[in-house]
């Protein structure tokens, strides 16, 4: 028998084979495993299909997806990736297909999502796998392997870190015209806020300017970071000092900053409405030329299309930004939470059943984690989105066109100060001022919610407690008396305790 009949005869019991199995499957062309996508192992050089789930938006169709054909092409893989613009609806999908063994090959989690699956074993546990994924590993970093990690093991990988945007911003052509010099403390941080509220800044004869604005107490996190307290997002941080664990409420220097941001209030120094700003209310009023102090991350002040409606309003206005401010404890930006992360990407412990196609998994996983594979997801294609000149990325204005949906591919992240760098070339004075400024380690990232602790009620409490001693609405005498409700009524308690464990266990406690 010659090698073409050799051939022809294999290739028929082949077909008689698939055709078997597909009787068998209830007439599916594909045979598929727990991991709920196709095996990509019946015919050597097949690409090995991944079937990938995550919230984003944005994402074109496979056609026109050209990441998706770069990574194929560099893997041997069909990515089938699926993203989700509603968290809810992302989380009630996931849910789904956990429950009926539908599994992804690939998919975003949150932290309660991690402790979830991983308790109920349907999570694979990454640690006996760090050698194979080395690349990830080395990318994002030991720390962030600890975003990832639940009861000592590694369920999930964390993207690489990201940086702190947020800083004040302040009016410095109302500074001029006042005769007035940046702040560099919290004392002449009240002295500015009550001269923009109190002596018509703008010049138009009204008094209708303010001071500070903000969202909510997220405003005054900087006035916090002079005190020595963290505080971050509207809420209070945990933290390190002299060894041992910080809530940033039972802080020595808390009620001591509740009382100056009272004294700025009372001042008539801060926007009356900061605990209602929703969305983007306060960059709204401070480019409108309402308030000359704003608590704001910087795209939303230094991007293109902000700097030209502040222009349109006042070619004149010129908005920059202040440092740390020192105060009676230490000089802080704000709090910055080194355990939360962009992203966290677990597979599930049933593809253990299909080695080939979790090395698949693996590999785009380190893929985007080396140079290439990693400047594919960022920038797009060389040569087409971007060009090297001197070592360094420039885009071209196809990456503007094209790119917006390359960051659905980061399942490591990306070097962030390195990539805003190039993407926000107009804006890296302020991407580095910003990620210079210095912060409070906050850990409240890594901890998990205990049983029986409704963090959605506690925050409300903390909030709505927290402003009516900021606003006189209850007196500062009262503070304990808030600290016992809330240990008692919001088992506040467990959640301190649930810290101190997971800490100890992380290493960041003794």
């Amino acid at each position: 028998m010659n090698k073409r009949s050799q051939f022809a005869g294999l290739l028929a019991l082949l077909m008689l084979g698939g055709a078997t199995l597909a009787g068998c499957s209830g007439g599916k062309p594909e045979s598929t495993t727990a991991s709920g996508g196709n095996t990509g192992t019946s015919t050597p050089g097949k690409p090995v299909k991944i079937d990938i789930i995550e919230t984003g938006n944005g994402l074109p169709s496979p056609d026109q997806d050209i990441i998706k054909q770069e990574l194929d092409k560099a893997l041997g893989t069909d990515l089938n990736l699926t993203v989700y613009a509603s968290g809810d609806d992302y989380k009630n999908q996931l849910n789904v297909r956990m429950a009926s063994a539908n599994f992804p090959d690939l998919f975003g989690v949150d932290r309660q999502q991690l402790k979830q699956f991983s308790e109920q074993g349907l999570l694979l546990d990454l640690t006996p796998y760090m050698d194979k994924l080395k690349p990830a590993k080395d990318f994002i970093g030991e720390e962030s392997l600890k975003k990832g990690t639940m009861n000592g093991k590694v369920f999930a990988i964390a993207k690489s870190p990201t940086i702190p945007y947020n800083t004040y911003f302040i009016r410095k052509d109302w500074l001029d015209k006042l005769g007035m010099k940046l702040p560099t403390t919290i004392e002449e941080l009240l002295e500015v806020a009550k001269a923009f509220s109190e002596k018509d800044p703008d010049g138009n004869g009204k008094k209708d300017t303010m001071g500070i604005t903000g969202q909510k107490l997220d405003t005054f996190s900087t006035v916090f970071g002079a005190f020595g307290v963290g505080f971050e997002g509207g809420s209070p941080s945990m933290y390190l000092k002299d060894g041992k664990l910080v809530n940033a409420l039972y802080d020595p220097g808390m009620k001591d900053a509740l009382g100056f941001i009272k004294k700025l209030t009372d001042a008539g120094a801060v926007d009356p409405e900061i605990m209602a700003n929703s969305g983007l209310q306060h960059q709204q009023k401070a480019i409108k030329g309402q308030a000359g102090i704003i608590y704001i991350d910087w795209p939303n002040m230094t991007k293109d299309q902000f700097v030209e409606q502040i222009k349109a309003v006042n070619p004149n206005a010129e908005w920059v930004q202040i440092g740390a401010l020192k105060g009676p404890g230490g000089q802080f930006a704000s709090a910055w939470d080194i355990g939360k992360t962009a992203g966290l990407y677990a597979i599930p412990k049933a593809l253990e059943k299909n080695p080939e196609k979790l090395q698949k998994v693996f590999d785009l996983i380190n893929y985007v984690s080396g140079k290439d594979g990693s400047n594919l997801v960022q920038y797009g294609v060389k040569g087409k989105h971007y060009n090297v000149e001197g070592g360094k990325i420039v885009p071209t204005d196809l990456m503007g066109k094209e790119g917006g949906y390359f960051w659905l591919y980061q399942f490591t992240g990306r070097p962030e100060m390195d990539y805003l760098q190039v993407k926000f070339a107009k804006q890296a004075s302020s991407i580095e001022f910003s990620n210079k400024q210095p912060r409070i380690q906050s850990l409240v990232g890594f901890v998990d919610y205990p049983t029986g602790y409704n963090a959605a009620d506690a925050g409300r409490y903390i909030e709505e407690e927290l402003a009516k001693f900021v606003y006189g609405k209850r007196p500062l005498s009262e503070y304990d008396a808030f600290l016992k409700t809330l240990e008692g009524s919001m088992n506040y308690k467990a959640y301190l305790d649930a810290a101190q464990k997971q800490l100890k266990d992380l290493g960041y406690l003794k």
